[in-house]
């Protein structure tokens, strides 16, 4: 039996370190706070397209379903609303049925917030630590709005292209049958099979100004063209590989509550189980969490383009088994 063994060799995992320790200098620089936070929650992440798990644990209340996290994100954003400042955290996340090249199970999160700033000065910052990782410079950044891209490559507006024939050409570049598909999950399956293969090949590419539906714990603004609703969050792609996902942080108690009402309805209507409301988050939203900008990279994936390696196990010590 030989299945013991790491998945990466023990060579990489030195180089895995040191690159970890350049991530804790550069926001240490920074006067960045590093902060820790429980991986078990009382509330889980509702966002349809996102599986979380959970456990029984035994407590002084009795039995309890406790969450794992997808991110650090809402402990960080009490920690915000207490007063901390600027934080970062280098967290083990969870997110179920996700195995393969670019996904494991649980995976390492890289996860900062910047209270007072804006979404495009935390876009910089986030390149910055990019580059600062690379061994080489991968060329210039470029940024692309999410309806621009599916003009080009799809020929079709992403906002109001009728259901059917975005159904159909779903179905045909899937191979899938999506004829009761929602809107975003037709749009996420082309955004994934068409578009994204396309982003960061000879440079960085930033998405921005997403369908405001996806806006999941951001704010929307309308698009200044069309007064279109859109999301104010950016992704960031090298490689084909999206790194990093960046909001300008909703801070508005009643509308998050109202968000997370709506995901569970999702939920049911698509028959996945709800995920329970993190009530301690919109606590201390509405306690006062300040204004500003947060975002999420996953730092196994950059780790991995840094390395030149084409598997994210060959980064990991144990990538989830698969028998």
């Amino acid at each position: 039996m030989t299945d013991w063994q790491p998945t990466a060799s023990i060579d990489t995992l030195r180089q895995r370190a040191y690159l970890m320790a350049e991530v804790r200098r550069f926001f240490a620089e920074r006067e960045v706070l590093e902060v820790e936070t429980p991986v078990l929650g009382q509330g889980g992440s509702t966002d349809v397209h996102l599986a979380s798990l959970s456990c029984e644990a035994v407590t002084p209340q009795g039995h309890q379903r406790l969450w794992l996290q997808t991110s650090p994100e809402f402990a960080m954003k009490r920690l915000l609303a207490a007063g901390s400042g600027p934080i970062f955290q280098i967290a083990r996340s969870f997110r179920d049925g996700e195995v393969g090249r670019r996904h494991n199970i649980e995976f390492s999160m890289l996860e900062w917030y910047r209270p007072g700033w804006s979404l495009t000065q935390l876009l910089d910052e986030t390149q910055t630590l990019i580059r600062a990782l690379l061994p080489d410079d991968p060329g210039p950044t470029r940024q692309h709005a999410y309806r621009d891209l599916f003009l080009t490559h799809l020929h079709l507006d992403p906002f109001r292209v009728d259901m059917e024939t975005l159904r159909g050409v779903a179905s045909q570049r899937g191979q899938l049958d999506m004829s009761d598909a929602e809107r975003d999950g037709c749009l996420d399956l082309l955004m994934g099979l068409v578009i994204e293969p396309s982003l960061g090949q000879s440079g960085i590419d930033v998405v921005v100004d997403y369908p405001a539906s996806q806006a999941a714990l951001a704010r929307r603004h309308r698009d200044p063209r069309d007064g279109e609703w859109v999301a104010s969050r950016f992704e960031i792609y090298l490689k084909g590989i999206e790194l990093a996902n960046g909001y300008d942080e909703l801070t508005d108690a009643a509308e998050q509550r109202q968000r997370f009402v709506e995901d569970n309805v999702a939920r049911r209507a698509q028959k996945l189980p709800e995920v329970a409301v993190d009530e301690r988050l919109l606590a201390a939203i509405e306690s006062g969490m300040p204004e500003g900008s947060g975002v999420a990279l996953g730092l196994d994936r950059l780790i991995q383009l840094a390395l030149g390696r084409e598997r994210l196990s060959e980064v990991v010590a144990f990538a989830t088994p698969v028998c």
